[in-house]
């Protein structure tokens, strides 16, 4: 009970009016019968007072999270998978062509083999710098436009690439075509699985980079129907082009993170969700589904994606994640450089070597289509711990197989490749759960870049084993060893997950949004869940 004196008054409830300063409380205001007239005034009777009140209500809200993941994959996501798809597709044709130009290159140039070394290693390096420098800009610029001026970069560098005229000028075309390849993969992994449903994301990423396998097996393919007949210059003329194409598609049809865009552009952000949900209303409000003052762009302090890698709550995880890169992508290029050359050592056919490399990338590929789901459904930590276990035994399989049948070599790297190859594209689909939105190009972009530093080690530990006499038998089998450290880097990084995530309910960074309670979830009961503002006039 209170007494509102004569005269207008405002109490801090929000409840302004005129009376004769009767006692009465709150409560009762709107405890009696009520009318609702025009405008969506309630005029209460009380006694000797009458109120009306005006009740405002903001537009629903739904948390951005929450609208991906109770979206059916339909149309959208689909352009999203062919755009990003198509990028990847690219970037892997650009980057395995080189293999088969670099022969063509050596003999119109009467260069020795050893020359090509610096240039493989060109491309190399480039990769390292487009994932470690280039992809945090995404977290300033966005995905789409880093997508779209590194796709254009490496188009025109590619192009460049065939009017080269002697190998430094080969190299360091190589070398700043490789810093765009590196850049684009980030982001386009990062923007395949922002839009994916948390239930699909794992089988969205894998499909993507089953794109990138197929365009290494599609430089081999077209390398083999182009260079014969007109040289290696038009090979550099036809992957510049096609990305360039590619861009005039992405500038019309990609569309941009709603995470970086939420912080930044609204309207932009609700036309781009409206492209996903055509029933997103144009009064409802997204909220961001981090609330965390690591968001870019959010008000409060804020830390460099680069910096929360190495936070205390992320950096086991992230040292794990990185583990599982280097020893996954160590032992991938060990068995794609040296394979071949162990075969024909063996007395394989040329033939059959080339057969068992390229079964290994196809392995893989096939069974992104049983791997992608399985992570989805039953976890991807588990699912991938499981994969590299099976991937040691295959590999010891292979140890014996090489010096079989062709038959049962074929079969035995195909098995290989499911896990070797396969194991690579789950462990980036891992990245894309283990990171929020905020990190996840950092993230992913720094695990491909320090795993590049396996793949360099790789290739070079099993050449010096095998120059100090040890046999072909001995280094698949220390191949498997390493994949069960693998396997248990993957398991160790399970449990930091779950200790990083209750760290961070323990100790959230922000509240939550004002004006919007931190359980909102949906469009449907977002509204029930405002406060009102409530105001009392004379009648």
């Amino acid at each position: 009970m209170f007494s509102l004196p004569s005269g207008d008054t405002r109490n801090g409830l929000g409840i302004r009016g005129r009376c004769s300063g009767a006692p009465v409380s709150v409560g009762s205001l709107f405890s009696q019968p009520s009318r609702i007239n025009g405008g969506g005034r309630v005029t209460h009777a009380k006694g000797d007072i009458a109120v009306s009140s005006q009740i405002s209500v903001p537009g629903p809200a739904v948390r951005l999270d929450v609208l991906i993941d109770r979206r059916p994959v339909g149309r959208f996501h689909f352009l999203v998978l062919a755009l990003t798809g198509s990028v990847m597709f690219l970037d892997g044709l650009d980057t395995q062509m080189i293999s088969f130009i670099a022969p063509a290159v050596a003999n119109e140039w009467s260069l020795p083999v050893a020359a090509l070394g610096p240039i493989f290693s060109a491309s190399i390096v480039g990769l390292m710098v487009g994932y470690l420098l280039l992809s945090p800009l995404a977290n300033r610029i966005g995905h789409r436009k880093l997508v779209i001026v590194a796709t254009a970069l490496f188009g025109v560098l590619t192009l460049l690439c065939a009017l080269a005229g002697d190998q430094t000028q080969l190299l360091v075309l190589r070398l700043l075509t490789g810093v765009g390849l590196g850049a684009t993969i980030p982001s386009a992994v990062a923007l395949a699985s922002e839009f994916a449903p948390t239930r699909r994301r794992s089988t969205f990423v894998m499909f993507i980079y089953c794109w990138l396998a197929l365009g290494f097996v599609a430089a081999s393919l077209i390398s083999g129907a182009v260079i014969p007949a007109w040289g290696w210059r038009p090979m550099f003329v036809l992957g510049g082009i096609l990305p360039l194409l590619l861009v005039l598609v992405l500038l019309r049809f990609l569309p941009d993170s709603p995470s970086y865009l939420l912080v930044r552009d609204e309207a932009r952000a609700h036309a781009t969700l409206r492209r996903l949900d055509p029933d997103l209303g144009p009064a409802t409000r997204v909220l961001p589904a981090e609330r965390s003052s690591g968001v870019t762009g959010a008000p409060g302090k804020t830390h460099s994606p680069l910096f929360e890698l190495f936070q205390r709550h992320w950096l086991v995880s992230t040292a794990l994640l990185w583990i599982a890169f280097m020893l996954n992508l160590g032992v991938f290029y060990a068995v794609q450089s040296w394979l071949p050359t162990i075969l024909g050592r063996l007395g394989h056919a040329p033939s059959t070597a080339v057969a068992a490399t390229a079964l290994t990338t196809v392995g893989g590929i096939a069974a992104a289509i049983v791997i992608g789901p399985s992570m989805d459904r039953r976890g991807p930590y588990g699912t991938l711990s499981a994969v590299y276990l099976l991937g040691a035994v295959f590999v010891s399989v292979l140890a014996f197989a090489v010096t079989g049948s062709s038959w049962m070599l074929l079969v035995a790297a195909f098995l290989a490749g499911t896990c070797i190859t396969g194991g690579q594209m789950s462990v980036i689909a891992l990245a894309t759960m283990l990171y929020p939105p905020r990190i996840r190009p950092t993230g992913v972009g720094w695990a491909l870049g320090i795993g590049r530093i396996g793949g360099i080690l790789g290739p070079l530990l099993v050449g010096f084993v095998l120059g100090s006499g040890a046999t072909p038998r001995t280094v698949f089998l220390a191949m498997g060893v390493v994949l069960v450290v693998a396997s248990a880097a993957v398991f160790a990084l399970a449990k930091a997950s779950r200790s990083t995530r209750a760290a961070s309910q323990e100790h959230p960074s922000e509240p939550p949004t004002s004006g919007a309670g931190a359980d909102i979830m949906s469009t449907e009961d977002a509204s029930s869940r405002q406060p009102r503002q409530v105001t009392v006039a004379e009648d």
